[in-house]
């Protein structure tokens, strides 16, 4: 499970999308156009075989839009079969200064995009030399982007993109007339089962690239903008300047409106068994407790043979995940222990403490207070050992100290006022 501090709205229904205007949208949202100059300029390696690569990214207005546009171009363009293609993009990826999911993204784009390509060259992929996307744009463009969203962070925010504008019409390429929208783009399209349309205008608005590089990032489709802030916008300008609508795509960089609510990271430790008495667990669920355990569940279950069992299941810090695995295996028996990794949002919380008096036994004790996003009280609750230990003191109900401390603590926190706490 993830929870995303970030999300991000990849818009392509005005004029579809391309490598070069996705390229371009995310330099305009501040991606450093220097970075990812620099990066395209591995290809100038001598085995890539391109030569002198040139970046140009410039400023355009599209139909009174605002825009920023990238081209690419080589000194020489060598022809390419699909293995060559993979191994180019990775082979430039690892070296450069890149995260493992920044490289993976790259891998994965470019060979989504020659599997798709292969339909067309029933030689297979090995044999099949690419025409338009054996290029300098195509490796050049996904090597970019992966730049790009690295830099500006977004591998681990939530990614939204629109349903593609593939046009309409007829278009020429080097397999001669073809409609809109090409094989390869529709096969893309088709393998990831992501929405399109058609329209607006009748054009190839979607090429192969770039919706190898949206269907890569997205992680949802959306008809509609998810509730969010808007921090950044940037537009991605296309080679032509059709008279119909302004040839941009958009993306939108944003935070959730649940953004405001603090999160951790909390380690999940679980494990079966079916031959543990009550006593046992008791006794396992107080060791780990003490032990530095966040929290301890028994959970009932039906175990294999109709067995009645238990989940012993545990929320730790990372740190003490192995040590509470070893505690955990010793205490029961069990043979394995499960880990997974949750991101959670959480409530702001503080600790205070209550000077209290009961039947003459004064204690000081700590008492946690959690707030909502408006800073309002939400719960005011006592430490339990403590108020255990003062009940056994006074020999008093444990719900009444309970009572006696609470009450304490509201008064210190809201004085005579009414807290319109229940």
């Amino acid at each position: 499970m993830s929870l995303y501090e970030r999300i991000v709205v990849i818009d392509s229904q005005v004029a579809g999308v391309a490598g070069d205007m996705f390229l371009a949208a995310l330099v305009d949202a501040g991606a450093s156009a220097e970075k990812i100059t620099s990066a395209i300029k591995t290809l100038e390696a001598p085995e890539f075989g391109y030569g002198r690569v040139n970046v140009d990214v410039k400023r355009v207005v599209r139909k009174g839009f605002q825009a920023t546009k990238v081209d690419v171009t080589s000194e020489k363009n060598p022809r390419k079969n699909s293995h060559e293609l993979v191994q180019t993009v990775e082979e430039a990826t690892a070296r450069l200064n890149l995260s493992t999911q920044a490289k993976r993204y790259a891998s994965n784009t470019v060979r989504t995009l020659v599997n798709a390509e292969s339909i067309m060259h029933p030689s297979g992929l090995e044999g099949a030399h690419f025409h338009e996307v054996a290029l300098v744009d195509m490796p050049a463009e996904v090597i970019g982007v992966a730049v790009a969203l690295e830099e500006l962070g977004l591998f681990n925010s939530k990614v939204y993109a629109t349903p593609v504008s593939v046009g309409g019409g007829l278009f020429s390429f080097s397999h001669g007339t073809l409609s809109s929208p090409a094989p390869a783009t529709l096969a893309i399209l088709q393998s990831k089962q992501f929405p399109f349309r058609g329209g607006p205008a009748e054009y190839e608005l979607a090429t192969p690239t770039g919706v190898a590089l949206l269907v890569n990032m997205a992680h949802e489709a959306c008809i509609c903008y998810p509730a969010m802030i808007a921090e950044k916008t940037g537009y991605g300008a296309g080679q032509r300047d059709y008279p119909e609508m302004p040839n941009v795509m958009r993306v939108i960089i944003g935070r959730p409106l649940t953004s405001r609510l603090a999160s951790d990271e909390v380690t999940v430790l679980e494990t079966n068994v079916d031959d543990v008495g009550g006593e046992i667990l008791g006794n396992v669920v107080e060791h780990l407790l003490k032990a530095g355990a966040k929290d301890v569940a028994v959970i009932p279950a039906l175990a294999k043979k109709g067995r009645p069992g238990f989940i012993i299941q545990l929320l730790s810090e990372k740190k003490d995940a192995a040590r509470l695995s070893r505690m955990l295996m010793e205490h029961t028996g069990t043979l394995g222990v499960r880990l997974s990794t949750w991101d959670r949002f959480v409530l702001d919380r503080e600790f205070i403490t209550v000077d209290v008096e009961i039947k003459g036994v004064r204690r000081v004790v700590t008492v946690k207070v959690s707030r909502d996003l408006n800073g309002q009280i939400l719960n005011v609750k006592p430490e339990y050992e403590e108020a255990k230990t003062l009940a056994i003191e006074t020999c008093m109900p444990l719900r009444e100290v309970l009572q006696i401390v609470r009450e304490a603590a509201e008064k210190r926190l809201f004085g005579g006022k009414e807290n319109g706490m229940s």
